[in-house]
């Protein structure tokens, strides 16, 4: 049999290896990786395509959803469950849109995360218990986000996540920046720096950057000692 090949991201020492014994007494799953650090883990899943990722959100150099981003568009044959300490509502869409095949707040029950486990590495979506395909998971994003459409105008533009370029003003943005020291430290236009906070702002549906910066930062994006 074979069995499911998994890599564990979380910069907790104590929760990686309680988690791995929760997986490994499975007869059909495999740790084959723990790592702590985003970076770290798109390296590892580039040089050992595990078929599951278990990511937690906030982790150092490379927030977990960004890092869900870059290997859904490199690799997208993995699957990504998110597991994150800052759970609400939207958090699960923001996990969806960045391309997570499940999401779970870290007091997930052992026996609900082995099944999503299963779920998805056969190709399936698992949220709040319920199991979809591609476009039921759509449906369902729309149903429950619907008044979110009005904000950005399409559904397409709805599941468009903040782009690699977005996270990283954003990042900057919390540590306080102002436009102008943006653009100088990202070698970017004054006027492309508003561009891109205008993006930022209607994609989280925030009236302004401390609205967006506070955003971030209680949903685990970016690391309080980032800012410093």
């Amino acid at each position: 049999m074979k069995k499911i090949g998994i890599m564990i991201v979380d910069d907790h020492p104590l929760f990686r290896q309680g988690l791995r014994r929760v997986l490994e007494a499975e007869a059909d799953m495999e740790v084959i990786s723990e790592v702590a650090d985003g970076a770290e883990a798109l390296r590892k899943a580039r040089e050992l395509t595990p078929d599951v990722v278990i990511m937690d959100i906030n982790l150092p150099s490379i927030n977990g959803l960004q890092v869900t981003r870059r290997l859904k568009e490199e690799l997208p044959s993995i699957a990504v469950i998110t597991l994150t300490a800052y759970h609400d509502d939207e958090q699960i869409f923001h996990a969806i849109r960045a391309g997570a095949a499940a999401y779970y707040p870290k007091e997930v029950t052992p026996r609900k995360l082995v099944e999503a486990v299963r779920q998805v590495a056969e190709g399936h979506y698992v949220i709040e218990d319920n199991v979809f395909d591609k476009p039921q998971v759509a449906a369902w994003l729309l149903k429950e986000f619907g008044e979110l459409e009005g904000v950005w105008g399409d559904a397409d533009e709805l599941f468009m996540p903040l782009s690699p370029r977005e996270m990283e003003i954003l990042q900057l943005i919390t540590r306080g920046m102002s436009n102008k020291e943006i653009a100088r430290e990202l070698g970017i236009s004054h006027q492309t720096v508003k561009n891109h906070i205008t993006s930022i702002l209607r994609k989280l549906a925030v009236n302004d950057r401390t609205q967006a910066a506070l955003y971030a930062l209680r949903r685990g994006w970016v690391r309080l000692q980032d800012t410093l």
